[in-house]
């Protein structure tokens, strides 16, 4: 018995014994669950910390890193003779940097503060603007303007949240009246003109809310109370002040504009702001990214709240490159007065009525420098008045039939496809091709009919002798009254000839918007013929020029250029910091003709400037140089900016040349397209070149005079 309740008594005890057993387990248990957090926890501070460390500590500093807009002024732009074209002018300007905690009710009550102590331009305010800002002030009367069951009809109909919003906004703006517009007073006006710039903002980066018209006495109280305007900062902004005319120099955007549409995604791409002024055309946009200059980078340093608690400079920022172009700004002043002056003097003959245009290109033959670009066109002002305005663009941008100074390049094709070679002889009579007749202005009977050389056929202008080299190059001898074997392959050859001199094709200006020409689409026997005197295809007058610096230079087609020179900014806008880079020649293909060819050509356009018989030789054989070049006179169809008049018969004249003819300094190009409606015409294109190489020496005998006066005073490199 008594053995029996022992045992009984041991097994009352197991339970209890189970029980700490089970507890003391889960407690191991438990530990060391703490023991493997803990471990893993050390293991991936650890990793953090070692491991990826750096990569934590550069992406914290590229999230504190902002790119400021300093306004630091654009590169300057100067002549080639140190004479600044475009420069950049200091004005006051009141800017406000957006935090990222800046609440719209904040900045709101900071544009009202604003707006009683500067004059704000509303103006620009959109019908949108206004709305918005209207429901802004009245919130409860716009929310009246949709009745919860139209609200519950547009839910209905699905979508997101955000889309439903607006939807149902839209149907507010839509209800606000006019006479509710107009309850919004100058006050709210100028307040909601400031406001709209202050939001358009990104955060930390000051946004311009006036730049233009900042007068000292609003500086001056602005600055006063900068501690009651929070973001608020007086400073000082750039304007770009050009000294010139001459439109290839460009525009750039105001601070308004901003960056243009189209090449946004481009220039925020390379850290530029929204509101950054940006080059828009011409050699402002060209060379965008050597005028812009450097902004500054600054670190913010932000507490746990998100706010600004201090910003350091990392980089400071720096003035765009300064650029010297290859202009001549006293030759261009004198071939826009050259080219004004024909152009007036042409207008007013009583067969002028469709002229209203004129250019002249010069150009250095040897390094694609380009000289001076002179385009004048006539327009009517609000008053019917007429205004003559600079077209220099027109240059490059614009094409037409120039007539006979195609010819050197006719012969010189000629002579590449072994047509013909120098001193060829062919008869000069008028051609019956079917029912029509070809002839050369001056033997237009054929009494003056002879065989004639490659040098009298420039001399005298030989439409003929140009048809039968053309005719040549087809592989036809004419001899026979048809010429139907011209095919379209022959109108491309003839092409690639004129081409390896410029013409038709892009001359590698480095400016924005070139038009390389209208190339005809016919190819029809007599266009062809047409083609070989410069009568179906157009041409730039900058690929004449181009094409006679060819020419000129013996066979080596160089890019003509602006840019010349890249400078460090100056310190003192006066005198050109270190030279950075200079730029050099560009050949972008050399012709495939020999020296003793090029040299029959010279002298064939030598004649025309030097022999009684040519086209030229009233004008120039007095000259103290000896120049070479080339007349030309095309009959056109007039379809320029009068539709009204297009299918009018008219005469287009030009001129291309090069001096000394010997070692040329300088090759130019003269057209004034339309300047008659009949066959009977004056020659101004002669006159302007005459006037414009006599002014080229001039200025050139004095500027080498100048110089050994006074080395070094005009340009401190």
């Amino acid at each position: 018995m008594r053995r029996k309740q022992k045992a009984q008594k041991q097994r009352a005890a197991n339970p209890k014994a189970n029980q700490r057993a089970s507890l003391s387990f889960r407690m191991n248990v438990l530990f060391f669950s703490i023991f493997v957090l803990f471990s893993v926890l050390i293991l991936r501070l650890g990793y953090m910390q070692i491991v990826k460390g750096e990569d934590y500590v550069k992406e914290l500093q590229k999230t504190e890193e902002v790119t400021v807009n300093t306004s630091v002024p654009r590169g300057r732009i100067y002549d080639r003779n140190g004479k600044v074209l475009v420069d950049n002018e200091a004005k006051n300007a009141i800017t406000y940097t957006k935090y990222p905690t800046t609440k719209q009710t904040e900045m709101l009550e900071t544009a009202m503060a604003l707006s009683k102590l500067i004059k704000m331009d509303t103006s620009k305010l959109t019908e949108r603007d206004k709305k918005d800002y209207w429901i802004r002030l009245n919130a409860d009367a716009a929310a009246e303007k949709v009745s919860k069951e139209e609200q519950a009809a547009i839910s209905k109909k699905g979508g997101e949240t955000s889309e439903i919003q607006a939807k149902i906004d839209e149907l507010t703006r839509d209800r606000i009246t006019k006479k509710e517009l107009k309850t919004l007073t100058k006050s709210d006006l100028k307040t909601l003109a400031i406001y709209s710039k202050m939001v358009a903002g990104y955060n930390l980066s000051p946004q311009i809310i006036k730049s233009d018209g900042v007068s000292d006495k609003e500086f001056a109280v602005v600055s006063e109370r900068l501690n009651n305007l929070p973001g608020v900062n007086t400073t000082t902004d750039w304007a770009r002040k050009k000294k010139s005319d001459l439109t290839i120099l460009g525009k750039t955007t105001t601070p308004e504009e901003g960056i243009p549409a189209d090449k946004l995604q481009y220039y925020l791409a390379r850290d530029y702001s929204r509101n950054d002024r940006v080059g828009k055309s011409y050699l402002e946009q060209q060379y965008e990214e050597l005028l812009q200059g450097q902004k500054a980078v600054v670190k913010s340093e932000t507490n746990s709240s998100g706010q600004v608690v201090d910003t350091k400079t990392i980089k400071e920022g720096q003035a765009g490159k300064d650029l010297v172009i290859s202009i001549d700004s006293k030759l261009q002043e004198k071939t826009d007065s050259i080219v004004e002056k024909y152009l007036l003097k042409t207008k007013a003959n009583g067969t002028a009525g469709l002229l209203d245009r004129a250019f002249l290109v010069m150009m250095d033959p040897h390094t694609g420098e380009v000289l001076s670009m002179s385009g004048k066109k006539l327009e009517t002002d609000e008053s019917g008045k007429m205004k003559v305005t600079d077209y220099s663009i027109g240059a490059f941008t614009s094409s037409y039939e120039v007539g006979s100074v195609v010819k050197a390049g006719t012969l010189l094709t000629g002579y590449s496809y072994g047509a013909i070679t120098p001193g060829t002889g062919i008869l000069d009579a008028p051609m019956k091709l079917g029912g029509m007749t070809k002839s050369s202005l001056y033997n237009r009977s054929g009494a003056q009919s002879s065989v004639i050389s490659d040098k009298v056929a420039l001399q005298k202008s030989s439409n003929v002798y140009m048809f039968k080299t053309a005719l040549k190059v087809a592989g036809i001898d004419y001899g026979q009254q048809s010429i139907n074997g011209i095919t379209a392959a022959d109108f491309q050859k003839m092409r690639n000839g004129y081409a390896r001199f410029g013409l038709g094709v892009e001359t590698g200006i480095d400016l924005p918007g070139e038009f390389t020409g209208v190339k005809g689409n016919e190819t029809l026997p007599g266009k062809y013929l047409d083609l070989a005197i410069g009568q179906y295809d157009t041409y730039t007058p900058l690929q004449l020029a181009q094409y006679v610096s060819t020419v000129a230079n013996g066979g080596d087609r160089i890019a003509p250029h602006i840019l010349k020179e890249i400078h460090e900014p100056s310190e003192n806008g006066k005198t050109l910091g270190r030279l950075d880079k200079e730029i050099e020649p560009t050949i972008l293909n050399h012709t495939n003709n020999t020296q003793a060819e090029y040299n029959q050509v010279h002298e064939g356009m030598s004649m025309v400037y030097n022999t009684p018989s040519g086209t030229a030789s009233k004008f120039f054989s007095d000259a103290k140089y000896k120049a070479a070049g080339k007349t030309g006179t095309a009959e056109v169809i007039y379809y320029g900016p009068k539709k009204e008049k297009y299918g009018t018969y008219s005469i287009t004249v030009s001129h291309i040349g090069f001096a000394p003819k010997d070692n040329p300094e300088v090759a130019y190009a003269v057209i004034m397209p339309w300047m008659s409606t009949t066959a009977e015409h004056s020659t101004p294109n002669n006159l302007m070149a005459r006037e414009a190489v006599d002014a080229f020496f001039k200025l050139r005998k004095q500027e080498t005079k100048d110089q050994k006066q006074t080395v070094g005073d005009k340009i401190t490199r």
